[in-house]
């Protein structure tokens, strides 16, 4: 039987801390929030209990980050889109900043298993004075395991409306696109991380996320597979290419952790349960 889950979060600005709020419906829902880095943070852990998707579900998510607040959110581990006998499964994320707010959105990676029919959908919304730092990461099969992702097909849509769109429809069987060198060149993870403003970014500043990114670009082993670039004047994006997720990770974390640092003025302070 097909679950549909849905949860919406709130996160507010009350007398200088920020609190998140929710409501699930189905097999969704966050941990306690956290505060490591003081008040004004809010650390939450993202759960879906059953671990993953099969044909017919669908996973709901709504995200909105009132005026002021700072929210960072993140999951135990990946979401497994698995074989399908015929639907799809879905999961649709929508999330709107408010003014003045910011959010991080750091969920780990989407887990194609061979033979699923999936849709991962992201939409942003970022008021004036809003920004959000987020990714993307998407691994094909477990090819480390013998398992490689040889049926199937996968669906990725993000969406800054009137910004930045970017959709990709990935079938296992197109060996154009899986193997070759002007597609994925047999990798098998694909990542983007992004940073996000509401209002469009003062040139020192774009310029200085882009100096960052291509610094530790070229000092990474996955140098000649990535690259940052900054397709409008209120978006810089970081793509990768990797044979598996681990490297690519681990990339986009660096570069995560030194954006917040120099975009933000904030420390390395990475969620907790990525250390568990």
């Amino acid at each position: 039987m097909p679950w549909h889950a849905q949860l919406d979060l709130d996160y507010n600005l009350e007398n200088s801390r920020c609190v998140a709020r929710h409501k699930h419906t189905g097999p969704l829902r966050i941990l306690h929030s956290l505060y490591p880095e003081g008040d004004g943070i809010c650390h939450n852990v993202l759960v879906h209990p059953p671990g993953g998707l099969v044909g017919g579900d669908t996973l709901d998510i709504g995200i909105r980050v009132k005026e002021g607040a700072h929210g960072l959110i993140t999951t135990p581990g990946a979401t497994r889109f698995y074989r399908s006998e015929g639907e799809s499964a879905l999961q649709r994320t929508s999330i709107t900043v408010g003014a003045g707010a910011r959010l991080e959105w750091l969920p780990l990676e989407a887990l194609c298993y061979s033979g699923c029919l999936a849709e991962n959908q992201l939409r942003i919304n970022v008021a004036a004075g809003a920004e959000l730092l987020g990714w993307d990461v998407t691994a094909l099969g477990l090819p480390a395991a013998g398992k490689p992702f040889e049926r199937g097909s996968f669906c990725q849509h993000i969406e800054v409306p009137g910004l930045w769109l970017e959709r990709a429809h990935i079938k296992a069987e197109d060996r154009l696109l899986m193997d070759s060198p002007l597609g994925m060149a047999g990798h098998r993870c694909v990542a983007t991380l992004f940073f996000v403003a509401g209002s469009k970014l003062d040139k020192r500043r774009r310029h200085s996320a882009l100096d960052i990114a291509k610094s530790i670009i070229e000092a990474h082993p996955l140098r000649t597979t990535s690259g940052a670039t900054s397709p409008d004047g209120q978006v810089v994006l970081v793509r990768v290419l990797a044979p598996v997720v681990e490297p690519a990770m681990a990339l986009l974390r660096e570069i995560w952790l030194a954006w917040r640092s120099q975009l933000w003025g904030l420390s390395s302070s990475s969620p907790r349960i990525w250390s568990t």
